[in-house]
């Protein structure tokens, strides 16, 4: 397929599709985690920082490439090598995830937690979430049942004034920082290890899966602006991507270093970060500044609401057509809000076992997309690597659990015998080697029957 527009991109057609990178993967949650993980690895913030950006920052871009260089239009193209059920089962596990199991309820949550919960008296906190969380859904469902250009208008015009008042906190964190990075305490899981932890922690911001489920967007404006062939749409996608992704990067960066930091003011926080981006920028805006960022950052939450919700409509309805959007997206909202009253903590609890679980396969499919070009996106290359890091990925889940679950006789046992075979086990990394097994496996078949 030849290019429709044979000339280079401008500065400009760049800059529109990084900001909708950006809008892509940029939501509450990239707020508190990175400064969470700043806080766990105290002085390590450094290697714990470069994990995160791998997994945070250049695996998202990664699952748009492979959207890109695949021409797929979602999670069930990225998995059909597989089979359809197989793509099936996959599509639904990444958008419950992304839907109404936890990160839309979160973009409520963490909200609450960071903007409204410092100005409602102790007493009255369960009863304000109660009553914000359905306002805030009923906003979602309303705005995504029939969605028009205000709501992009609106994103264009909050984003900027949400980052501005961020790089103002930045600044002054700059100018005058709350202690020395370098000299703070290291928590236990971060005085080893701290690049893998970091690169674990990542998997908080689910931006990998929504690069899968959402970055066909990105790919159809990278169209629409004449880069029709594959290569040619790849290549401009990781220019805009670059662009977007830098600013990420340094946020995350900055953010860590913040949260190594005020371990010379405050505790680590319990709520996986919320309290602590409350108490910087209360240290460094006052009430006034964060009134400010608590309204400001309810509306671009709304709006991150907005595309989660519509999306999962979408795909759902597209799949299972027995019930229409509005009703996909109507249960999805009604599920967000009772996850949602459920706490930022539990939600945090209960997704990291699926995310242990769904991100080696979503590495996985994303890494395999790349490079299929090289053996003609053969299934038994998929099926073969799938089949190495299924178990090593149940595993991963099953430590992962809350105590629970994780500690009971049997799960120990199981967990012994997996950590004895596997390399790797002790830090959660058990399924690359098999991974690339089963790859090179695959490959020698398919080179064979080639």
């Amino acid at each position: 397929m030849k290019d429709l527009n044979n000339k280079p991109l401008s500065i400009k057609q760049y800059l529109v599709v990084g900001s909708m990178l950006f809008a892509l993967f940029f939501g509450a949650g990239n707020l508190i985690f990175p400064i969470h993980l700043g806080q766990l690895a105290g002085a390590n913030w450094i290697p714990a920082a470069a994990g995160f950006l791998i997994s945070g920052v250049i695996l998202p871009l990664l699952s748009v490439l492979a959207i890109s260089i695949t021409r797929s239009k979602g999670v069930f193209d990225i998995a059909k090598p597989l089979g359809t059920g197989f793509a099936i089962i996959f599509l639904v596990m990444v958008h419950a995830t992304l839907g109404p199991l936890f990160a839309t309820p979160r973009t409520a949550s963490v909200n609450f937690t960071v903007g409204i919960k410092p100005f409602i008296p102790d007493q009255y906190v369960q009863l304000a979430m109660i009553i914000f969380t359905g306002i805030f859904f009923i906003a979602t469902f309303l705005l995504a049942y029939k969605t028009t250009s205000i709501l992009d208008s609106l994103g264009k015009i909050l984003n900027p004034l949400f980052l501005a008042l961020l790089f103002i906190a930045f600044l002054l964190a700059f100018l005058h920082p709350m202690g020395n990075a370098a000299s703070q305490s290291i928590s236990s899981t971060y005085q080893h290890a701290s690049f893998f932890n970091g690169f674990l922690e990542g998997y908080n911001t689910m931006d990998a899966l929504a690069g899968l489920a959402f970055g066909v967007a990105v790919v159809s404006a990278v169209n629409v602006l004449g880069k029709t062939n594959p290569k040619s749409n790849a290549n401009a996608t990781a220019k805009a991507g670059f662009i977007s992704e830098s600013l990420v990067g340094i946020i995350y960066i900055v953010l860590i270093w913040i949260g190594a930091t005020s371990l010379n003011l405050f505790k680590i926080s319990n709520d996986n970060g919320g309290t602590t981006f409350n108490q910087f920028m209360g240290h460094y805006l006052g009430s006034t500044g964060h009134a400010l960022l608590a309204t400001l950052m309810t509306l671009t939450c709304i709006t991150t609401a907005v595309g989660l919700a519509s999306a999962f409509a979408q795909d759902f309805h597209q799949h299972f057509p027995k019930f229409s959007y509005h009703q996909w997206l109507g249960l999805n909202c009604i599920i967000s809000f009772v996850v949602a009253n459920a706490g930022l903590n539990l939600i945090v609890t209960w997704s990291t076992p699926v995310l242990m679980l769904l991100y080696p396969f979503a590495i996985t499919l994303i890494l395999l997309s790349i490079f299929s070009p090289l053996f003609k996106r053969n299934k038994i290359v998929y099926i073969t690597t799938i089949i190495f890091i299924t178990i090593p990925a149940f595993f991963d889940m099953l430590v992962s659990m809350p105590p629970m679950i994780s500690n009971l006789t049997v799960i120990q046992s199981l967990i012994k015998i997996e950590q004895g075979i596997l390399p790797f086990a002790n830090i959660k990394m058990d399924w690359i080697l098999p991974g690339i097994v089963g790859a090179i496996i695959g490959l020698i078949i398919y080179k064979y029957k080639k």
